[in-house]
């Protein structure tokens, strides 16, 4: 049985709060996702789907009629206005959008083991930055993404959609305080996995092909404007920076990520072929 939502009553108004307030998010526990690929990834790696929306005035495609009938969540048939409205595309109505429940920041559900890459994406102000940044950590092979201190949503729309649906595909935690990191570090390091701590920096000691990113690494990124923290620069093993020839002064934060991933990955894949 489906409800059909036909005017900007209270459960619109809850779906409109979970796109544009991020403490209505984290009070219901839970927002709005939009698109085909991030429906379809958190659907397939088993995210808990609450709500969906249909548009109530059009025809449905296959996916959605197939995520409608086999998805256990509670469905709502949405005039097309007020899909449009949810949708953030200013040309296009989506046929289907999804309420789906946060998971729980556990520095736990990042597997640790002697192949771990993980990377902590310092105070970052950018939701943009956060789902690109994402997507190329999954994209190169890492276990997980860590969003410390007073940073952008990670479940903002942006970043949900920046990211792709990686958002789904790996563990991404958000921890307020990068001591919370540092002791997980140590329980990490006391159960025989030696986790380096590694700080992606433009005047680092090691060009990044130097470092041997085949061992458990945990890679810092800075937030975008002024770096890494005093706390977490303290915390590194090695500094490694992006070489650069051009008359750029720098990368962005996601760019300089996705450089320092890429060859993490490289030296992985090199190392396995040996």
């Amino acid at each position: 049985m489906r409800v059909r939502v036909s005017g900007r009553n209270a459960r619109f108004q809850q779906w409109e709060a979970l796109l544009r307030n991020r403490t209505k998010r984290q009070r219901r526990g839970e927002f709005l996702v939009q698109g085909v690929r991030p429906i379809t990834m958190a659907i397939e790696h088993g995210w808990q789907i609450r709500e969906l929306l249909h548009d109530a005035d059009g025809p449905l495609s296959g996916w959605a009629r197939q995520a409608l009938d086999t998805v256990p969540a509670e469905k709502f048939a949405v005039s097309r206005e007020l899909m449009h409205e949810l949708g953030g595309k200013a040309d296009t109505v989506p046929e289907l959008l999804a309420v789906v429940a946060l998971p729980a920041d556990d520095l736990r559900r990042i597997p640790a083991g002697p192949t771990m890459l993980t990377v902590v994406f310092d105070r970052p102000t950018s939701p943009g930055n956060i789902g690109t940044l994402i997507r190329s950590a999954d994209a190169f092979g890492a276990s997980g993404v860590i969003v410390t201190g007073h940073a952008a949503d990670v479940y903002d729309p942006k970043a949900v959609r920046a990211s792709t649906g990686s958002l789904f595909a790996l563990p991404v935690v958000r921890v307020p305080a990068h001591q919370s990191v540092l002791s997980w570090v140590a329980d990490v390091r006391g159960v025989g996995v030696g986790l380096g701590i590694v700080g992606a920096d433009e005047r680092g000691a090691l060009a990044a092909a130097e470092y041997d990113f085949t061992q458990p690494t945990l890679t810092l990124i800075g937030n975008e404007t002024t770096g890494l923290s005093v706390g977490w620069r303290a915390a590194c093993d090695h500094l490694v920076r992006v070489p650069m020839s051009g008359a750029a002064s720098s990368l962005n934060a996601a760019a300089a990520a996705t450089v320092v991933l890429y060859e993490s990955a490289r030296q992985r894949s090199a190392a396995a072929r040996r």
